[in-house]
């Protein structure tokens, strides 16, 4: 099986030990680098490489467990809307369900991570990013990413996942220094062919906190983009543990009070 190679970005060797640390601080943190519970509005927009533009208006809870970080997302406006339940961390999962009465919670399994939502080319595996607790890692050095310096690290799938989905080789993660971030993925093929690239274009402060404003996802086959923009967030909620149960994700969810949602404008 293919196997990509590092590509250090500086002179000699970078400390794999120190790299082992970075990594584990941040997933200390959590993938979205927003502390707390918080409750996100957003919009999907598909900008394919041509034809006509879509949009989804999509909405997130986010929290962290003794897992890791875990979000209840709907994507849509309808009772039917696609919900998934998204837990990272060591042992990740993602289930799927719908408001539909009677619909079963499923989980999904490794291919099914790699199957658009909402008529996207947003994935689960997207959302998800299981990869940032991949344990089979190199550390490639500091990058430069938009003009930000970020740490670099190879990541490559555990023999299990990549017996499944034998299609995606390794992912290349950028995390940015300040933030803690990861602003920039890549997921590799077969040879080291681009698969997908997430990018982080935009971030934007919201009380104390800087969070993810616009995020792009590429599809480097098709060339066609999905752009993740946030409208509006509410950050230092309350959530209790029930919320993120799968059993619970076809319930209905409010949103928190008109007035804890803080709108952001572009």
């Amino acid at each position: 099986m293919y196997r990509p190679q590092p590509g250090y970005v500086q002179l000699g060797k970078p400390d794999q030990a120190e790299g082992q640390r970075i990594i584990e601080q941040f997933r200390a943190t959590g993938a979205m680098g927003i502390a707390g519970d918080y409750y996100l509005e957003f919009e999907l927009r598909l900008l394919p490489r041509s034809g006509p533009e879509q949009s989804v208006a999509g909405r997130m809870w986010g929290s962290r467990n003794d897992q890791g970080s875990v979000e209840r997302v709907i994507l849509g406006d309808d009772k039917a809307a696609p919900r998934l339940l998204v837990q990272n961390g060591p042992q990740a999962a993602v289930w799927s369900a719908s408001g539909r009465p009677g619909e079963p919670v499923a989980m999904l399994g490794v291919s099914a991570l790699f199957v658009p939502v909402a008529q996207t080319d947003l994935t689960p595996f997207d959302l998800q990013m299981p990869f940032l607790y991949w344990t089979d890692f190199i550390f490639e050095g500091v990058a430069k990413i938009r003009g930000r310096p970020a740490y670099q690290f190879l990541l490559y799938p555990p023999a299990e996942f990549a017996a499944k989905y034998p299609t995606l080789t390794g992912v290349r993660i950028y995390l940015d220094t300040e933030f803690r971030l990861p602003v920039q993925t890549e997921q590799i093929g077969d040879g080291g062919r681009l698969l997908k690239t997430m990018m982080v274009q935009e971030l934007k402060k919201t009380g104390e906190q800087w969070i993810p404003r616009t995020v792009d996802w590429r599809n480097d086959t098709t060339r066609n983009k999905t752009r993740l923009n946030v409208t509006g967030a509410a950050l230092s909620q309350k959530f209790g543990p029930d919320l993120f149960a799968p059993a619970a994700l076809g319930d209905d969810l409010r949103p928190p009070a008109p007035d804890r949602i803080s709108r952001i404008e572009p």
